[in-house]
């Protein structure tokens, strides 16, 4: 299968945003592009300039790379901010299982490729303020979310 990553227009987007439950502006929005059966499942998301992501824990093995824009990810430790780092276009990361953070378009958005592992199917936990779970997002949820 090729697909043109930069083609918005050609993918079937799930948005994301406003929630009041935050107090940080949610806006951002996903696109399936494929996954195995294994584990392995890879998404394209996209930030509105200056709004977030919900916040969350990597349950699984995260690759990332910005594709537009900038992105700035905001990293915790036991609910203490500990990092904050504005990855640019063509910046790849690669995050272990566990990692909690938020991410935030640039002053144009971000759109950027995400590749995950996860063997038992779990992606990440959406958390409140204070960190704890409101939900878990599975492989299943996401295949039943672009399902529809």
């Amino acid at each position: 299968m090729k697909i043109d990553l930069l083609d918005k227009e050609l993918m079937s987007w799930q948005d994301y945003g406003p929630d009041d439950r935050f107090t940080f502006p949610i806006g951002y929005g996903g696109a399936l592009l494929g996954h195995d059966g294994q584990g392995h499942i890879d998404l394209l998301y996209r930030w509105e300039p200056g709004k977030y992501c919900h916040f969350h824990r990597h349950l699984c093995e995260v690759r990332s790379t910005v594709l537009q824009g900038s992105l700035e990810v905001v990293t915790f430790e036991e609910g203490v901010e500990v990092s904050k780092v504005t990855r640019q276009v063509g910046s790849y990361s690669h995050m272990p299982e566990g990692d909690v953070h938020m991410e935030r378009g640039g002053p144009e958005g971000a759109t950027v490729l995400f590749n995950l592992y996860a063997p038992d199917g779990r992606l990440t936990e959406m958390l409140d303020e204070q960190g704890n779970t409101l939900k878990t997002l599975t492989i299943e949820t996401v295949l039943k979310q672009f399902a529809n």
